[in-house]
C-alpha cells in the first residue's frame, strides 16, 4: 500500500511547448509497474489550453471545476463541466482546456504504452479555439 499524502506532491507548470495560457498541473497518481496508469488534476486559466495530442491507450477526463471545452480533429468544439466525464479513443488527435472567460479543472488519466502516456502535437491556434 502505498498512500500519497495530499500536498506532498508539488504543482507543475504546464509546459509552453504543450499549453498554451496559464496551466497547473498537480500529480495524483503514478502506479508502478507493471500497472500503467497515472492521474493529475490539470487546471486551465481562462482561454488556456493544450496542444493537439494523442493517447496511445486512451484518456478519461473527469471534469471537477468550471467549464471547458474539447474538441476531437474533424468534431465540434463541446462545452464540459463539473460532473462531465469525457473519453478519447487510442490515438485520438484531440484537445482541451478552459472557455476564454472561466477556468476549468479536470481529473485526467492515461496508461502508458512503451514509457510514454502522450504524443504531443502541434499547438492549437486562437482561430481553431474560437470555433
Amino acid at each position: 500500500m502505498d498512500i500519497k499524502r495530499a500536498g506532498l506532491q508539488p504543482s507543475e507548470k504546464g509546459p509552453a511547448a504543450y499549453f498554451t495560457g496559464t496551466v497547473r498541473i498537480d500529480p495524483l497518481f503514478s502506479a508502478p509497474e507493471p500497472a500503467r496508469v497515472a492521474g493529475a488534476l490539470v487546471t486551465f486559466e481562462p482561454g488556456a489550453r493544450t496542444a493537439w495530442h494523442t493517447h496511445p491507450l486512451g484518456q478519461t477526463l473527469i471534469v471537477t471545476a468550471g467549464c471547458g471545452l474539447v474538441q476531437r480533429e474533424g468534431g465540434p468544439i463541446e462545452e464540459i463541466r463539473p460532473g462531465d466525464v469525457v473519453w478519447f479513443e487510442p490515438g485520438e488527435k484531440h484537445w482541451h482546456g478552459a472557455t476564454q472567460t472561466t477556468a476549468m479543472s479536470h481529473i485526467a488519466i492515461q496508461e502508458k504504452l512503451n514509457g510514454s502516456p502522450v504524443d504531443w502535437m502541434e499547438h492549437v491556434t486562437d482561430e481553431q479555439y474560437r470555433g
